[in-house]
C-alpha cells in the first residue's frame, strides 16, 4: 500500500512561489459505463495551492499532486470525527444535566459553529501542516 495520495491536475496559475492546480474530484461511480444515464455520477473541480520553489512548472501543464495518506486521515479527523464527538458530548451532557432537547441541540450547533470558526482562523497554520508536492506528469 502506498503512503502517498496522488491526483492529476492542470496548473491554472502561478503567483510567486504558489502554484494553483485544478484537480477534478469524481464520485466513485463516475467510471461506470451507464453514468450518462444516471444522475448519481458527479464531479467537482477544486483548486489546490501548492508551494513550489523550483520554478520548473508552467501554466496549463499537466502535473501530479502528491500528499501523504496520513494527512488525509488527519483532515478527516479535523473535519468530521472531532465535530461528531463534540456534538455527541454536548447532547449527552445536556441529557445528564436534564436540559431540554432544544437547548442541547442549540448548544451543540453553537459549539460546532465555534469549532469550525477556530479551524477557519487556524487555516494558515493548517496550510503549513498539510503540504502537497508537485511532480511532472511525464516523469
Amino acid at each position: 500500500m502506498s503512503n502517498n495520495i496522488n491526483h492529476t491536475g492542470v496548473i491554472e496559475k502561478i503567483e510567486g512561489n504558489l502554484v494553483f492546480v485544478r484537480i477534478t474530484q469524481q464520485s466513485a461511480c463516475s467510471g461506470c459505463h451507464a453514468k450518462s444515464m444516471c444522475t448519481a455520477s458527479e464531479s467537482k473541480d477544486k483548486i489546490i495551492e501548492v508551494p513550489d520553489y523550483s520554478g520548473k512548472f508552467s501554466v496549463n501543464e499537466n502535473v501530479i499532486i502528491c500528499g501523504q495518506s496520513s494527512l488525509g486521515l488527519q483532515a478527516v479527523l479535523l473535519a468530521f470525527i472531532f465535530p461528531l464527538i463534540l456534538i455527541v458530548a454536548i447532547i449527552a451532557t445536556g441529557n445528564i444535566l436534564l436540559w431540554k432537547e432544544a437547548t442541547s441541540g442549540i448548544c451543540s450547533l453553537t459549539l460546532l459553529a465555534v469549532y469550525y470558526c477556530i479551524l477557519y482562523f487556524l487555516r494558515d497554520k493548517l496550510k503549513k501542516r498539510f503540504i502537497f508536492t508537485l511532480k511532472k506528469l511525464n516523469q
